[in-house]
């Protein structure tokens, strides 16, 4: 069993950057993939980030890439999605998710097992 509590969220201007972080508690933090997701009011969840157990790999959505880095630090049992050059559009309640896969970068909700309870993001223009 994982726990993730997510922080860091808020109101934040367009250009502005913020840093999320996703703390996790449990056992094997460091076995599993990190993901971020959003979800926007009206839209569907969608992957933002991951980063594969090791840290060796990542994936970004195309209208994040260039702007967010994802990172995990497996000695703290943390993992972060830093948002630079904020955009109204990146509104959205953000989530973070563990998954067990191992081979590589899950980019499907359903490989994600535990995830937190969400963190607001709200860009303004």
């Amino acid at each position: 069993q994982v726990q993730l509590v997510e922080s860091g969220g808020g109101l934040v201007q367009a250009g502005g950057s913020l840093r999320l972080s996703c703390a996790a508690s449990g056992r094997a933090f460091s076995s599993y993939a990190m993901g971020w997701f959003r979800q926007a009011p009206g839209k569907e969840r969608e992957l933002a980030a991951a980063i594969k157990w090791s840290g060796e790999r990542t994936y970004y959505v195309d209208s994040v890439e260039g702007r967010f880095t994802i990172s995990r630090d497996n000695a703290k049992n943390t993992a972060y999605l830093q948002m630079n050059s904020l955009k109204p559009e990146d509104t959205a309640v953000y989530y973070c998710a563990a998954s067990a896969e191992n081979w590589g970068v899950p980019l499907d909700p359903k490989n994600y097992v535990y995830w937190g309870q969400g963190t607001q993001v709200t860009v303004s223009s």
